[in-house]
């Protein structure tokens, strides 16, 4: 039994000291390694889909802002009720009332060649004569590709001060 575990310990010692001995990647492999997805290419995709998701949303078009959506969509906004399916999202954009935007803070994290976490920030300007004249708002988007299309699944706002 001692012998067992005598082995067993010597084991986990020599298991460490080989995973401590390997040698870390120096700064310049660091630097010069790209992170897959992480590309200028893919972060002017994912820009150029927000900012189409936002001019739809500013229009009221049901037919833009649809076609980004995944059919399995659920977004929650910060008007505290709850989540949205597709459906909800796309009935709801004839009561919108973005004057104009501003998109800032963008961030991707690719999460696989077939996801991606988009983060940015948005300052929504209302129309003139509305009582809340700007909003600003922090959003994550989650996406993925599917048959060749990157899809919106999942949509969070988080209301800033």
């Amino acid at each position: 039994m001692r012998q067992s575990f005598t082995l067993a310990f010597a084991s986990v010692v020599w298991l460490t000291c080989s995973v401590c001995a390997q040698q870390p990647a120096s700064p310049a492999e660091t630097r010069n390694s790209k992170q897959p997805g992480t590309d200028s290419a893919l972060n002017d995709m994912f820009e150029a889909k927000i900012k189409a998701e936002w001019e739809a949303i500013k229009n009221k078009d049901k037919k833009a802002y649809g076609e980004l959506l995944a059919d399995d969509y659920q977004g929650v906004e910060v008007d505290g009720k709850g989540e949205r399916n597709k459906l909800q999202a796309l009935n709801e954009l004839a009561e919108t009332n973005v004057f104009n935007y501003t998109l800032w803070g963008f961030k991707l994290i690719p999460a696989g060649p077939d996801a991606a976490l988009v983060i940015y920030e948005v300052t929504m300007q209302f129309p003139p004569k509305a009582q809340v004249r700007y909003s600003r708002v922090y959003i994550s988007e989650l996406w993925i590709k599917r048959s060749g299309q990157w899809k919106e699944v999942h949509y969070q706002e988080t209301h800033v001060k």
